[in-house]
């Protein structure tokens, strides 16, 4: 069927969280989806805002008229089978045949307009709308929406498909019916107005205020923020998240700038951006040498009549001197508290049921930090006492009203208290990184508190048995393992997993350093290297042949072979070294199965042609080059040796029938490629490439 219609769903309502707007439209195009699959909808597009999702696609006129036949049990069957295919159907038995010793139900649906079925199915769908959150309101209905629904726009083709909400006598739907109003901005252009297209729907929303698609909005909200900065001489904090954020809350942005009281600009610049973020939704500013900026943006959801903003900065100007007022306030009364004199407060709040309190986590972590120090060329001394202070800035008024500020603020108080500046940088860099864009700690100090909280983070919570699942991970471990992988890979750090594991499980509380699911940890660990590795785009072959050598516990080390292993490939050499150690290897999996395994010692004296000689003398002359290379970390020189092996395996596969009709000499063969295979696995399992 060529022909299609345009077709039209909006559903307008007060205002919808900014955070649940996106996962809606999402939802409403795969039930969309669904309930429409007969008109085979086309060109499913949605749009989202505060105060709407909508919905456009190209419909069927019509559903085909369809034919079927559903095979049930056979004749012979119980009666209750036969029962049973009846109920599924719907149907009496008089309506079944029998072919070929089965029953078999004949189904048949005429066409359909698209209109009838759209009416019929779209109550249902909204009906069982997946909202995290909904509400019922306006008295007795059992309805529910995110927020009240005002309005119903539907339309096939510039006609309104005609729909209540009402699912029955007994629940009018709030007396919802579809329609072809829909409304403009609440301020710039209240009321509604009718729709009779697509077309009309977008450009009447756009002459009304309303930028109705959340990607040009975004674009707006993002370039006029930078705009606004621009024309100040500053640059925008960068924030992606506040950016989606804001960009639910406005259906027509207009940026502004406003500007911070020079009494407050000594607050910590991590402290005023929170503050801005979390309180008011503003974009925080800074100047061209990295320093925070006396101005703050923020998009505001009107633009002023005569052009003049002056009233509404001002007014969020003095709303933000409030926000930071009691920011002042919670920074001056943390400091007149040392951080060493909080440490103890931790043993008032519990880490974990099993694992002891915050001042016991505490001091594991100063134990922890300085067993790492030697390891990474910290100051033990140092290490210690950072590891110790970390956690007690959970107990100042600052990170009670804004936890995204740990480890931050106890680093600012260190500073205040008169610690070492290699203490207060770790104590303020212990989370990082706490996600894929943010830095890991470079100083020794700070990589080895950083290393110690996410060490004991995962060897406590899986000594405890709170490993992660498929469907969850309530205590970040796997953010935990990539943060532990990024601060060794970053900073070049040859420390072997097993040791940091060890080290951490030896100040587990007494009882867990021998739990059985901490044995699993360090699987645990090569497979979020694995993920992390096929997320920069490594190929996954080669990731599994060095990973399948057996040694991915240095993983500086691993990367290094990684990397020569793909060079040697990219080779003609390396490629017909594989090529022939493949062949090896599959020639011995199949006569294993006979007579294997073949793992004796070669004897000379059977070789009987030049090309056995040659290829036993290549494996002798290449084991103690292997061996060197690898001890050193010289991993090219390794894949070089290897790739020295290609003329001795050529001649030896053109010259050399390996199931040989004597026996003596086919075991002999069978042991030279054994010997061969043993020796290409200790650099990489080469029967994982797959090309």
């Amino acid at each position: 069927m060529s022909q299609t219609l345009p077709f039209l769903l909006e559903l307008f309502s007060e205002e919808i969280p900014s955070r649940m707007q996106a996962r809606a439209a999402a939802d409403l195009a795969r039930l969309f989806a669904e309930t429409a699959a007969p008109l085979a909808p086309v060109g499913i597009t949605t749009f989202f805002g505060p105060r709407r999702i909508a919905l456009t696609a190209r419909l069927a006129p019509r559903t085909e008229a369809q034919s079927s036949i559903e095979r049930g049990p056979r004749e012979t069957a119980p009666e209750q089978a036969l029962a049973g295919f009846l109920r599924k159907h719907a149907v009496a038995k008089d309506a079944l045949r029998i072919e070929n010793g089965f029953w078999v139900l004949e189904k048949s649906a005429p066409a359909r307009a698209a209109t009838e079925l759209l009416a019929e199915t779209l109550p249902a769908l909204l009906w069982r709308f997946p909202w995290p959150k909904s509400m019922r309101w306006g008295g007795t209905s059992a309805f529910a929406w995110v927020r009240p629904l005002r309005h119903v726009l539907c339309l096939l083709d510039g006609s309104v498909v005609p729909f209540a909400l009402a699912l029955g006598s007994d629940d009018d739907g709030h007396g919802l019916a579809s329609g072809d109003l829909t409304e403009g901005h609440r301020f710039l252009a209240p009321g509604t107005f009718a729709v009779d297209s697509i077309e009309g729907w977008r450009e009447g929303l756009a002459a009304r205020k309303v930028i109705v698609d959340p990607a040009e909005r975004r674009a707006m909200v993002a370039g006029g923020v930078a705009k606004v900065a621009r024309e100040a001489g500053l640059d925008v904090v960068e924030d992606e998240g506040l950016v989606d954020e804001v960009n639910g809350l406005v259906e027509y942005p207009v940026a502004m700038l406003g500007r911070i009281d020079d009494r407050f600009m000594d607050l910590p610049a991590e402290v005023m951006q929170v503050s801005m973020r979390v309180n008011q939704r503003y974009f925080a500013l800074r100047r061209a040498d990295g320093k925070a900026a006396p101005h703050f943006a923020f998009v505001a959801n009107i633009a002023p009549r005569d052009g003049d903003n002056r009233l509404i900065v001002a007014g969020n100007e003095r709303v933000l001197r409030a926000r930071f007022s009691d920011a002042r306030h919670f920074w001056d009364l943390d400091r007149a508290v040392p951080l060493a004199d909080r440490v103890e407060a931790l043993g008032r709040v519990t880490f974990h049921a099993k694992l002891g309190s915050q001042l016991e986590r505490a001091h594991r972590l100063a134990a922890l930090a300085g067993d790492l120090a030697p390891l990474v060329g910290a100051d033990v001394a140092q290490a210690t006492r950072a590891g110790l202070l970390a956690k007690a800035d959970l107990s100042t008024s600052m990170v009670g009203e804004f936890p995204e500020l740990q480890g931050v603020m106890g680093g600012y108080y260190a500073r205040h208290d008169g610690e070492a500046e290699a203490v207060a940088e770790a104590i303020g860099s212990h989370y990082q990184p706490r996600g894929p864009s943010d830095p890991v700690p470079a100083a020794p100090v700070a990589i080895a508190v950083a290393l110690a909280d996410k060490l004991d983070t995962l060897a406590a919570f899986f000594a405890a048995g709170e490993k992660p699942t498929g469907s969850g991970d309530p205590y970040a471990l796997r953010r935990a393992a990539l943060g532990v992988l990024r601060i060794i890979r970053e900073n070049g750090l040859s420390l072997p997993l097993s040791r940091l594991i060890g080290l951490a499980a030896s100040h587990l509380p007494a009882g867990l350093a021998g739990s059985a699911t901490l044995a699993e940890l360090p699987g645990f660990l090569t497979e979020r290297l694995r993920v992390a590795l096929r997320g920069e785009g490594r190929r996954h072959d080669t990731l599994a042949a060095v990973l399948g050598a057996g040694e991915a516990d240095d993983v500086v080390d691993l990367l290094a072979r990684l990397e020569a292993l793909e060079a040697l490939l990219g080779t003609e050499d390396g490629a017909n070294v594989l090529a022939a150690a493949k062949r090896a290897a599959n020639i011995l999996r199949i006569e294993a199965k006979k007579d294997g395994p073949f793992d004796g010692a070669v004897d000379p004296a059977l070789f009987g042609l030049e090309a056995e000689q040659a290829l036993d003398a290549a494996l002798t002359r290449v084991a103690p080059e292997l061996a060197t290379a690898r001890s050193s970390g010289d991993h090219v020189r390794a894949m070089t040796v290897l790739a020295s092996l290609r003329g001795p395996l050529d001649a030896f596969f053109v010259d050399v029938i390996v199931n040989a009709d004597d026996p003596a000499l086919r075991l002999n063969r069978l042991r030279l490629l054994h010997r061969l295979d043993m020796t290409m696995q200790k650099t990489a399992d080469f029967s994982q490439i797959t090309s």
